[in-house]
């Protein structure tokens, strides 16, 4: 009898994990939060994820549970533990991708270099870690922010104080020094409940309003002492926080060469989807590995680079499916993944890959190819 994976979250990253899944011959089911999302070809069931008696029937048949977000509620998740489903990443590790101050408490115990950061609860404590940290500081929402939600840049505390009664329990929000980074990077590891880690090489990213636009594997100038310590944060993370599946560190390279740890994702990330057709196992592959507790994959490159771009934004999927054959004709070089999503300014609709032996030439490719789907 086939191993059998339950989805919950029918996104595109649940849409990506059914290939890899149809090809190891496993039984992918997903949990919609409604009909017609980008997983709806292997949505059993839709309903809501906060329900945990809706989770529980759909979960009752499955080998394993796991996610395509951080967003189920903790008594669901400990709910579903209780009554005997298995669980990939487990309610104690996702809760440090549910709350950020959770988060840095813990990375903190961990001794992971971090930007500096403190829980404030009121507008004074708040304006004085900004006049400690150079006049400007990052304020965050402890839960639910991602692609650049629930993030301010500020001068003064009166620009959140919105946040403050609606934000958490108490009222806490995050603040962090904001880094004068030189750039971004992600580390994405995986492992399995038996211990057994991997990682992959650590890319650079480039983000656009708060999204991730583009990603190059390995990212240049990377080899070496800067790749060795990425690596070594991500192993620490997902073992000192007990992750299962795919993990991906996001951090910042700072002008002096740290690296500073700002934001986790416990589940297969945007940073990684180059994996798809630049690694030889992909991070969506890697996470069924992961949470079925199976042998994990090679996770080294098929060419010199890859780089992914971001479709963001772009048209109807009619008029996107229209622009396809053009794109493949213009680039045959490049990989098209689609989403079937309605457009709207920012949206992730869409992704390209391409993977080569000269860096140059494979990010021309990529940008081309997606700028057919950009209007």
């Amino acid at each position: 009898m086939a191993l059998q994976v339950g989805i919950v979250g029918g996104g595109q990253l649940a849409r990506m994990m059914i290939a890899p899944a149809v090809e190891m011959g496993i039984d992918v089911r997903v949990l919609a939060e409604q009909p017609g999302m980008s997983a709806g070809l292997a949505a059993t069931a839709v309903g809501d994820y906060r329900d945990l008696d809706t989770v529980l029937a759909f979960a009752k048949d499955v080998d394993v549970l796991t996610f395509d977000h951080e967003h189920v509620p903790q008594d669901v998740l400990r709910g579903l533990v209780a009554a005997g489903v298995t669980v990939h990443p487990g309610p104690d590790a996702l809760a440090y991708a549910q709350d950020k101050i959770d988060m840095r408490t813990r990375l903190a115990e961990l001794g992971m270099p971090q930007p500096d950061w403190a829980a404030v609860t009121d507008a004074a404590s708040l304006d004085a870690f900004i006049a400690e940290h150079g006049g400007r500081a990052v304020v965050k929402t402890p839960r639910g922010g991602y692609d650049g939600k629930g993030v301010r840049v500020v001068s003064a505390a009166d620009e959140v104080a919105d946040w403050f009664d609606t934000s958490a329990p108490g009222g806490a929000l995050l603040v962090e020094e904001l880094v004068d980074f030189r750039r971004e990077l992600a580390q994405q590891v995986a492992r399995r409940p038996s211990g057994e880690l991997v990682v992959y090489p650590v890319v650079e990213t480039v983000q656009q309003d708060g999204v991730c636009a583009e990603a190059v594997a390995p990212a240049p100038h990377s080899a070496g002492r800067l790749a060795d310590v990425a690596a070594e944060i991500g192993e620490a993370i997902a073992t000192g926080l007990g992750v299962t599946g795919m993990l991906a560190v996001e951090l910042f390279q700072t002008g002096d060469e740290r690296l500073l740890v700002n934001e986790l994702a416990m589940r297969p990330h945007n940073s990684g989807h180059w994996t798809q057709d630049g690694a030889i196992t992909s991070q969506f592959e890697q996470h069924l590995r992961a949470v079925l507790d199976l042998p994990l994959g090679d996770t080294a490159l098929r060419a010199p680079h890859a780089v992914m771009i971001n479709i963001l934004g772009g048209p109807a999927e009619d008029t996107l499916a229209a622009r396809l054959p053009d794109a493949l004709a213009a680039h045959p070089s490049a990989k098209i993944h689609t989403y079937g999503k309605d457009p709207r300014p920012g949206r992730k609709v869409g992704h390209v890959n391409v993977a080569g032996d000269d860096l140059d030439s494979v990010v021309y490719e990529a940008r081309a190819a997606a700028a057919f789907f950009l209007d």
